[in-house]
């Protein structure tokens, strides 16, 4: 049977309709209906405010070049649904995807699925079927009460927590901690790196509760020796890495990783294998350069995700203007944003995504003036994207940041189109 990929792709986007249900009963209920396929499956389940997919890209390209058939479930993506669902680096097809939404329809619409019960439901189907080595699972939202959260993996990673959908996981880093942590499984190893005492007082307390081991990386443990334009250069359990990403939250981010497979090798993991899965790491829209102009394009869309992103900016360039093209979602905080931005560009533009998702172009301008920050607006991404190759000389360095939702625009302003075919 041929499936229109289209069509079945807006019925599953569609059921975003029903809104985010925390708890784990509509998940519990639709992987019943299909078999439990993650039962079945050896897999590792990692959480975070931010990082967390990065950490997932890491670890993938370890396990993968130690010879492993590697799932890896994160989320969301760039530019195309089937980017969530990988093994091995290739995206799932559009025929399964398809497959499985009209044989499993009946069930959810019955269990009223929304939409990431019922893409997680299909990400376990997918690894089971295919008859994955081990799988990669990303947190979508928290860890408690988020749809993954069915799992029984080998080993949990917690990246970094900060402040983030207050208004579903807590208004505190302690209540937000607590659903992060919410992963740890009774029995089940945990790794996480040094963060705010705050939170690995929570963490520390759920392993003790689940009776389970916690290892810590501590910022001692990791020396970095370079950075410069082709990523940074560290040491990390008696292993020189030479890491294509920058920032030191991606040095943590890279240390969790390696951290995490010796729990899925054992005996089996080899130090030259890890050095050169991870200097083939790529992981796209983190500080990602997309012209030779200077243009770089980051989804950071937080307040410790933009301030991560303009500390390492300001080390990799400092005698560089920053021009920047800005977006936000409404429920981000926004006015601690802004206190990040004041005083950090020679021009910033503020402008929103085609679709509607993110805050109105006249709101953003609204609140940027409200906080003293002088900017204008553009009608679209591809406008600003124009507005930025004005200053397309070696003094300046332009930077489009805010959201994941405009991708698509990104890489289309730029004339970077990607093949849609993955079958």
């Amino acid at each position: 049977m041929k499936y229109n990929i289209d069509l079945i792709l807006e019925e599953l986007y569609g059921l975003q309709r029903l809104g985010i249900k925390v708890g784990l009963k509509h998940t519990v209920q639709l992987l019943d209906k299909i078999g439990n396929p993650h039962n079945k499956l050896k897999l590792i389940h990692i959480a975070g405010t931010n990082g967390k997919g990065s950490t997932c890209s890491m670890l993938s390209n370890i396990l993968i070049e130690h010879g492993l058939k590697v799932g890896l479930y994160t989320s969301p993506h760039l530019l195309r649904f089937n980017e969530r669902i990988q093994i091995n680096g290739n995206h799932i097809p559009d025929d399964y995807i398809a497959q499985f939404f009209d044989k499993n329809r009946k069930h959810i619409n019955f269990i009223k699925s929304t939409f990431f019960e019922t893409t997680t439901a299909l990400a376990f189907d997918y690894f089971h079927d295919k008859s994955v080595d081990i799988a990669i699972i990303e947190t979508g939202l928290g860890g408690r009460l988020d749809s993954t959260n069915v799992i029984s993996p080998i080993v949990c990673g917690i990246s970094a927590i900060s402040f983030d959908h207050t208004e579903i996981l807590g208004d505190t880093i302690e209540k937000i901690s607590k659903e992060k942590a919410g992963i740890i499984k009774e029995g089940i190893p945990v790794a996480t790196f040094e963060q705010e005492n705050k939170i690995l007082q929570v963490i520390d307390r759920t392993c003790r509760e689940k009776n389970t081991s916690l290892e810590i990386i501590q910022n001692d443990d990791i020396i970095i020796s370079k950075v410069d334009k082709k990523g940074t250069y560290f040491y990390y359990s008696s292993l020189e890495i030479e890491l294509p990403l920058f920032g030191d939250h991606q040095v943590q981010n890279c240390s969790l990783a390696i951290c995490l497979s010796k729990y899925a090798l054992g005996a089996a993991v080899s130090p030259s294998k890890i050095k050169t899965a991870i200097s083939k790491s790529i992981w796209k829209g983190r500080l990602e350069k997309i012209s030779n102009n200077n243009l770089f394009y980051d989804v950071a869309h937080n307040y410790d995700g933009v301030k991560a992103m303009l500390n390492t900016i300001n080390v990799l360039y400092p005698d560089k203007k920053k021009v920047g093209l800005f977006c936000i979602k409404s429920d981000k905080n926004i006015l601690a944003i802004c206190k990040l931005l004041k005083n950090n560009f020679k021009k910033l533009i503020v402008c929103s995504d085609k679709d509607g998702y993110l805050v109105k172009v006249s709101d953003l301008l609204s609140i940027m003036n409200e906080n003293n920050i002088e900017c204008l607006s553009v009608g679209s991404v591809e406008e600003g994207v124009s507005l930025l190759n004005e200053y397309n000389n070696p003094n300046y360095l332009n930077l489009i940041f805010g959201s994941h939702y405009i991708a698509s625009e990104v890489y289309g302003s730029i004339g970077k189109y990607f093949d849609r075919t993955y079958n």
